[in-house]
């Protein structure tokens, strides 16, 4: 599985380049149709192709980014992909009750954390160490809230409330409980 990390630079770094060339198009357009004087406006013919290309290259982006996340063939074959691990997790009172004090994983194993709320709407999200968020879930109560994530290299991680729960929320953090590690 690509590292979210990557996908999220890579897709900040296209769709950064296609707002741009956008911006640019608007720009030229607008300097055109605003000039005094003779050749002060923009051929149709010209202006057209302009939009035809940013159409094209805009789905083309969409196209091509839409297999680079990575849970999404995990989500969309779900049924058919049994977990390696699963954890059981509640949530009560603003505090996570995990199965065990650390949760370890092996490179590679597809883990499934079944989150559950007794009390409120919370949030349940995986950080890195450089803070950085790996996924996130909402945890409604009285309904299933597990997540599918297989880990495809080594670390430490955070779990912390992702969702607004009262002041307390806040403080919803347990720091390097899960660890995965090399086979």
């Amino acid at each position: 599985m690509v590292d979210s990390q990557v996908v999220l630079n890579g897709q900040t770094i296209a769709y950064s380049c296609y707002a741009i060339a956008i911006i640019l198009l608007m720009l030229w357009f607008g300097l055109n149709i605003t000039k005094t004087g003779k050749g002060s406006k923009v051929s149709s013919a010209l202006f057209y192709s302009f939009v035809a290309f940013l159409i094209v290259l805009g789905v083309s982006l969409h196209i091509v980014t839409y297999n680079t996340i990575p849970w999404a063939s995990m989500d969309l074959n779900r049924k058919e992909i049994k977990a390696d691990k699963v954890f059981e997790i509640s949530v009560e009172n603003h505090k996570f009750i995990l199965p065990s004090e650390k949760l370890v994983i092996n490179v590679n194993e597809k883990a499934m954390f079944k989150v559950y709320s007794k009390d409120l709407t919370y949030g349940f999200g995986l950080f890195r160490t450089d803070n950085s968020m790996v996924f996130q879930m909402q945890v409604v109560p009285g309904h299933l809230n597990d997540i599918l994530w297989k880990f495809d290299k080594p670390g430490v991680y955070t779990i912390r409330s992702t969702e607004y729960s009262g002041p307390k929320g806040a403080q919803m953090i347990l720091k390097d409980v899960i660890e995965v590690v090399a086979n």
